[in-house]
């Protein structure tokens, strides 16, 4: 069986990561999040807290 060339493994090594590296900018940058608009709508009630030492 023939052996590959060392640098046959580093360019194979090469092209992997940089398809791994695409594929976690495309998988990231694809997800839109919402928009916090909805949160502004939506007050926050908070009740005063009275601390008794």
């Amino acid at each position: 069986m023939p052996q590959m060339a060392p640098i046959s493994w580093f360019l194979l090594f090469i092209v992997f990561s940089v398809a791994l590296l695409l594929f976690n900018f495309l998988n990231y940058y694809s997800f839109l999040p919402s928009s916090p608009l909805t949160s502004l709508h939506q007050k926050i009630e908070q009740k005063p807290l009275n601390w008794k030492w």
